[in-house]
């Protein structure tokens, strides 16, 4: 914030708490006297609604001036006059690492255990689970759903079928570094939409065996076998999907086979290893890998 902007917020703000506390004082000094209250008896409007210039209570009044000196000290203590931090040092950066070292200093034994612990008895623990649940709903549903079960472009998490390995070290390995999967364009290498046309098609039939007659055979020799593999098995290395099952990350219609093909794909798995640390991943590697068991 610059020194003419937190200047500005500066004086607004003490003028306005002054002018407050002015009006409450001029008001209170105006206050009518017995015989301008009677005298003013004699304005009624409709009958029977009838105006008196009665002053307002004194514990109204003092309840104004109580709001401005808890105003001005609300404003002494925390930050909110423009740059000014506040004497009492407060912010909510500095609550909330606070807050985080609190909690670490309560739990950071309990998931010590756990991360102590080898996967096979992680993903049989009732406790190691239920920890697990809670941080999957916490830093994972966002994309993989509540359920696990993925939706278009975020795997499902259920099955059987892996990007990059389903064991539990690969899936620890995902959590804590991150995934990056990319599928190069490649429609200006096919160059008609005929060719295009005919990958897809000859995409869609790897399921039930590759067809060797087809032009596009040649192509994917060319092309795709150097991640998706000669068979379109995939590459869990790289992060390649088999194309020889019925599961598709991005769809299986031939307009979305299409759009692969033709303008890529870019799928990140955010790394996870600096925001929940090695033992919690450990705990949440163990329950993914309990779901597809």
């Amino acid at each position: 914030m610059s020194n003419v902007l937190s200047w500005y917020i500066i004086v607004g703000t003490v003028v306005s708490l002054v002018a407050c506390f002015w009006l409450v004082a001029y008001a209170n000094k105006q206050r009518a006297s017995d015989a301008e209250i009677k005298e003013s008896e004699g304005h009624v409007w409709d009958e029977n609604i009838r105006e008196l210039n009665n002053p307002l209570p004194m514990w109204w009044l003092w309840l104004f001036v109580g709001t401005i000196i808890w105003s001005a000290g609300y404003l002494i203590w925390y930050p909110g006059l423009g740059g000014f931090s506040g004497v009492g040092g407060w912010s909510q950066e500095k609550q909330y690492a606070d807050e985080v070292a609190a909690a670490e200093a309560q739990y950071a034994p309990m998931f010590a255990e756990f991360g102590a612990m080898d996967f096979d008895t992680l993903a049989k623990n009732e406790a190691a689970l239920s920890i697990g649940f809670s941080l999957f709903q916490n830093y994972c549903s966002q994309c993989h759903g509540s359920g696990a079960q993925g939706a278009r472009g975020f795997p499902n998490l259920t099955d059987a079928d892996w990007l990059y390995g389903g064991e539990p070290a690969q899936i620890e390995q995902s959590i804590l570094a991150g995934r990056a999967g990319v599928m190069p364009p490649l429609g200006a290498v096919f160059g008609s939409d005929e060719a295009i046309d005919e990958m897809v098609r000859y995409v869609q039939g790897i399921p039930d065996g590759m067809d060797t007659s087809s032009p596009a055979h040649t192509r994917y020799m060319q092309l795709c076998i150097a991640c998706h593999g000669p068979d379109g098995g995939g590459m869990q290395a790289l992060g390649a999907p088999s194309l020889k099952d019925d599961i598709w990350l991005y769809g299986s219609s031939p307009a979305q086979i299409r759009k692969t093909i033709v303008e890529g794909r870019n799928g990140v798995m955010p790394a996870h290893g600096n925001l929940i640390g090695p033992d919690r991943a450990r705990i949440l590697a163990a329950y993914v890998y309990s779901l597809s068991q």
